[in-house]
């Protein structure tokens, strides 16, 4: 019982969260997805395949296994179900993992190449550079190899996936869309900046300093 309840909740949250994609300009369409781990179970909850987003319910999210194998839901999970279970399995500490093919951050992934840290706000939030992860296919655990294999040496968590998009991780999955929320806001503007000229980086101690305050004494109380 407590199991199923703990599910239920999970599954009302991840169906909410979802809708912070499209409000933020993150996805189009049925583009996208976030999960969630389910505490205490080698479960996550996560949107099914091909569903929009305005048909997005708590009802209609589905629960696999960490081999992304269909536990609880009448519907198809989504297409990258193995990349998220992927990274569960192997990075304990992440609670949730959202996907998108954002605008600004997807054209850095294009251009396979990491975006550099040049704003406070990306010390802050990735601790340096966000990351360029390898080309994966779809449709096995390839994606999520990439993931954590460029994850594990970076304090960042986004990885821009190259020729695909972005991923994100976080203690929660609403840390996660926060992450992706921000990855997309700064993947926007320093790509502005470069139209004008050379970004200036960030010392690595200024960087250090200010990644450090943010994540242990900014804000009233941490979602991460």
């Amino acid at each position: 019982m407590i199991l199923t309840d703990a599910i239920r909740q999970i599954r009302r949250q991840v169906a909410d969260l979802h809708a912070e994609l499209p409000r933020n300009e993150l996805v189009v369409w049925t583009a996208g997805n976030v999960s969630a781990r389910v505490p205490g179970a080698d479960l996550l909850v996560i949107k099914p395949s091909g569903v929009r987003y305005d048909e997005i319910t708590a009802d209609n999210m589905v629960v696999t296994d960490l081999e992304g194998n269909l536990v609880d839901g009448e519907l198809s999970p989504s297409s990258d179900t193995a990349a998220h279970a992927y990274v569960y399995k192997h990075l304990p500490h992440v609670g949730g993992v959202v996907h998108t093919h954002s605008t600004y951050a997807t054209a850095w992934s294009a251009r396979g190449e990491a975006i550099p840290c040049v704003l406070t706000m990306i010390a802050d939030e990735f601790g340096g550079e966000i990351p360029i992860g390898p080309f994966a296919l779809i449709g096995d655990d390839s994606i999520g190899r990439g993931i954590v294999e460029t994850l594990e040496g970076h304090r960042s968590p986004a990885v821009l996936m190259r020729n695909h998009g972005v991923f994100t991780v976080g203690a929660t999955a609403k840390a996660a869309v926060k992450a992706a929320v921000m990855c997309e806001d700064v993947a926007r503007t320093v790509h502005i900046s470069r139209q004008l000229g050379e970004p200036v980086r960030i010392a690595q101690p200024d960087i250090d300093a200010l990644y450090d305050r943010y994540q242990h004494a900014y804000g009233q109380e941490s979602i991460r």
